[in-house]
């Protein structure tokens, strides 16, 4: 998979300083996947083309904004942005290999999207329908920025892996529109979005036109959030105090939108997870292009708020369905949660974002926590069914008959009404390989270990680097450097938080020497073509406990090897898992089985114990009746795709 380190320009491949494509034996079935299933079934899940799924009105929408079709918006006001992530997508499928069928559908849907755009360059289908002369009067429910964040990225993606500029002109002529419209200057709205993602595509629009009024456009937009007197108490105002119908709440909540105060001065994540860590993406991404040490201080807090006080063991962030929000540190429930797959998209592009900056484990350990546990296992494996709700734990009786459970589902669903997750899948598999290595300081960075063929420039030397991989069953990593002559530069190779520090690394079979900074082994030395480094990771499971603040976690354990987690199913073990109990003395077995649509994987063993139920009322006599019982682990990722049970994450231990 090449990486979009490679920039078109009329059709011409400018080569960027990392060039890098994927072969790797587990990520190759995704791979696959995301070509001849993903992208293909979520096309037509867009046209309304799926059976017995929600349809998703979204390409309609654009036909009747057109002028193609006659009828009314229909579906969430931020519908859009399926669209736009769905093309993303396919921007980086074609940066891999040039595809005339895939081409020709995003090219129709693209001349759509231009037909449909307003003569000052205003893009959003609902008031082009609806209400036309409303415009720009409801940023805190309507989502006309976020849409045009997210056309933007596709346009960025499309243009650099085709080199057709249609779409980056459409979004260039609606981002010039914004300009005029938002700003400190009189006759401006002094407004800003109340779901960020606006931010960080003017960003990336800034880096593939070099035109520096989207990156201050950006900066304003990070700038005016949280000023007083808050902008969306001043429309609401305007509006005779009224919200959309779709909103939550009635009336404005700036700790929602992350709104109640300057974005320099948060500290701790709050509202509605998603927009939280698109926003952080947005902070990082100008502070590094601005050196900007005290939006980058806030980005640092924001972060160590997140991984160590609201983020579940899977990576995944929002405990609550209401507002789809973080609550407070350690409220952390595995049966009501959010865990909105979008939600962990986005802070993998925050700890990229946070990697460009600073070269430290922690990010790309959660990064890849989040990938592995989150974004794998919302998809199933056949690529045609998809959780927006991640849980720890599922009774699928209680997510039927209680209410406070519906949205945690026991079975991934078709599609959905509001659809933002599938495609937020796709587009973050399809440019998985940006995220896989970084340089600085004549350094190259390996974070992620997955087999790959990368392509380098260092002080005019060009680098082939070949990287074997393993993961995530084995921690066994190879590397290959092919060089024409001798070159000088380090090596950088990230050595896990779930490693505990055991690791061996050998260059042509002998021990090196190398120094160990924030997580990444450095290994400085002239290089010689052929030059073979072999690194080791301890993988054995790990019973893994909560800080004692986080109560529905109290006496339990959860199970990883390497950087998956584990889970009991139903399927495995009976019903009731929770009368099942951990021997935390007990030996696992590591069994290698075939896995429908994965292949091999390991699963684990154990015996512990099971509590029986010998007394029928409901309240009685303290008994102490629990017997030996065979406990079997599957990987988070794959669990759902058998039958449909319980399952959870955190088990009783004894």
């Amino acid at each position: 998979m090449k990486g979009l380190d490679t920039v078109n320009n009329n059709g011409k491949t400018l080569k960027k300083d990392i060039d890098v494509e994927i072969n790797d034996l587990f990520w190759n079935n995704y791979r696959s996947l995301l070509k001849t299933i993903i992208i293909p079934y979520q096309y037509e899940a867009l046209n309304d083309r799926i059976p017995d799924a929600e349809p998703s009105y979204s390409v309609q929408n654009f036909k009747i904004a057109a002028g193609d079709l006659q009828g009314h918006h229909k579906g969430a006001i931020f519908q859009d942005s399926d669209v736009a992530k769905w093309l993303e997508a396919v921007g980086y499928v074609l940066a891999e290999e040039r595809d005339e069928e895939l081409e020709k559908k995003a090219d129709e849907l693209i001349n759509i999207i231009e037909r449909a755009q307003q003569p000052d360059g205003y893009l959003h289908t609902y008031y082009i329908i609806e209400e036309p002369d409303k415009r720009w009067t409801n940023l805190y429910d309507c989502h006309e920025l976020y849409c045009a964040g997210h056309m933007i990225e596709a346009a960025v993606s499309y243009y650099k892996s085709t080199g057709k500029r249609k779409l980056l002109d459409v979004v260039c002529k609606l981002a010039d529109h914004i300009d005029t419209v938002f700003g400190t200057e009189e006759g401006k709205l002094n407004g800003y979005d109340s779901h960020p993602e606006i931010e960080l595509a003017l960003v990336k629009l800034y880096e593939v036109t070099n035109n520096k009024k989207y990156l201050n456009l950006s900066k304003y937009f990070i700038d005016q959030r949280g000023q007083k007197p808050n902008y969306f108490y001043i429309e609401w105002e305007k509006r005779g105090r009224t919200l959309h119908e779709s909103s939550v709440f009635k009336e404005p909540n700036l700790y929602y939108n992350q709104s109640f105060a300057p974005v320099r001065e948060q500290d701790k994540a709050t509202g509605h997870a998603v927009r939280a860590v698109y926003l952080y993406t947005a902070m990082a991404d100008l502070a590094r292009l601005t050196n900007d040490e005290e939006l980058y201080t806030a980005c640092e807090k924001l972060w160590e708020n997140i991984t160590n006080k609201q983020m579940y063991v899977t990576g995944g962030i929002g405990s609550t369905e209401v507002g789809e929000a973080f609550t407070f540190d350690y409220d952390l429930p595995n049966d009501t949660m959010y865990c909105e797959t979008c939600a962990s998209v986005g802070l993998i592009f925050f700890a990229k974002r946070m990697l460009l900056m600073n070269t430290n484990a922690k990010y790309a350990d959660i990064m890849e926590k989040a990938l592995f546990n989150i974004v794998l296992e919302s998809m199933a494996l056949d690529g045609k069914h998809y959780f927006y709700v991640n849980p720890l734990e599922v009774s699928p009786k209680a997510s039927e008959m209680n209410p406070i459970k519906k949205h945690v589902k026991s079975e991934r669903q078709k599609w959905f009404g509001v659809s933002c997750c599938p495609p937020n899948v796709a587009r973050l598999i399809g440019s998985l390989n940006d995220y896989i290595y970084t340089v600085s300081n004549n350094t190259i960075y390996n974070h992620l270990f997955i087999g790959s063929k990368a392509m380098f420039k260092i002080n005019g030397s060009r680098i082939e680097l070949g990287q074997v991989s393993k993961l995530p069953w084995n921690g066994n990593v190879t590397y290959e450097i092919n060089v024409s002559d001798q070159v000088e530069f380090s090596l950088g190779l990230r050595i896990p938080y779930w490693t505990q520090g055991v690791f061996e690394i050998k260059i042509n079979e002998k021990p090196v020497s190398y120094s160990l900074e924030n997580g990444y082994i450095i290994i400085n030395r002239i290089w010689r073509n052929g030059d073979k480094v072999e690194l080791l990771l301890e993988m054995k499971v790990q019973l893994i406990q909560s800080h004692l603040n986080v109560k529905a976690n109290s006496g339990k354990v959860a199970i990883m090897r390497g950087p998956l987690v584990y889970c009991l199913e139903e399927v495995d073990n009976g019903d009731n898992l929770n009368a099942i109990l951990i021997d935390t003395k007990g030996a696992w077995e590591e069994k290698i089985v075939e896995f429908k649509g994965l292949g091999e994987l390991i699963v684990l063993e154990t015996t512990g114990y099971r509590e029986q139920h010998i007394n029928d009322n409901l309240y009685h006599l303290f008994e102490n009746n629990i017997v030996p019982t065979r406990i079997k682990a599957v990987p988070y990722l794959v669990w759902g795709n058998r039958d449909i049970g319980e399952m959870q994450i955190w088990t009783r231990y004894k």
